[in-house]
């Protein structure tokens, strides 16, 4: 089983900073979306406190291409790099579509577009239960409609098939993890 510890929670309002994860899972050290905070040490003092170190990471996800999911990627120099469409390495871009993509035993990726046409959500298995790393949701406080989606239809529907999955947590894009609602 995966375990998952977030080493900044994001925000949005007058300044901006993604929701920063790393998920362990037996040799496989995973950071999702490395984006903009306040200062490296936002990222780093965490991962420093958990152990790890910026060349231990394996694998970076970035759950979509907006500077503020992916502007402290160079951070972690010897991980592979994931996107909806490719893994990058170094000098290396391997195509393959990030839907069911396994990144490690207990972590795959899932296609989830919506707030841009390219999202993927991390899903990783915990002694807790199933956890979605996705932007479907900014925070637990909203907003309810995504005001830059470029398809809030499309949007929905996958918000919809995260929950159809009965995750315990959720970890939004700009905020604290979170339980959804039950319905």
């Amino acid at each position: 089983m995966a375990q998952l510890d977030v080493l900044t929670a994001g925000y949005v309002g007058d300044r901006v900073a993604s929701t920063v994860t790393l998920i362990r899972d037996g040799e496989a050290a995973i950071v999702v979306d490395p984006g903009m905070v306040a200062s490296r040490d936002a990222i780093l003092d965490p991962l420093a406190k958990l152990g790890v170190q910026v060349g231990e990471v394996t694998d970076v996800v970035f759950s979509h291409h907006h500077p503020d999911h992916t502007l402290n990627a160079a951070l972690f120099p010897n991980a592979r790099f994931h996107d909806f469409w490719a893994i990058y390495q170094d000098d290396r871009w391997e195509d393959r579509d990030a839907d069911g993509f396994q990144v490690s035993p207990a972590v795959r990726l899932m296609a989830t577009p919506g707030h841009t046409a390219q999202d993927i959500s991390t899903l990783a298995e915990t002694d807790a239960g199933l956890v979605v790393l996705t932007h479907l949701w900014w925070s637990a406080d909203g907003p309810q409609d995504d005001p830059l989606a470029q398809d809030l239809g499309l949007l929905r529907a996958n918000r919809d098939k995260v929950l159809a999955l009965r995750p315990s947590l959720i970890v939004p894009g700009h905020g604290a993890p979170f339980a959804p609602a039950s319905s």
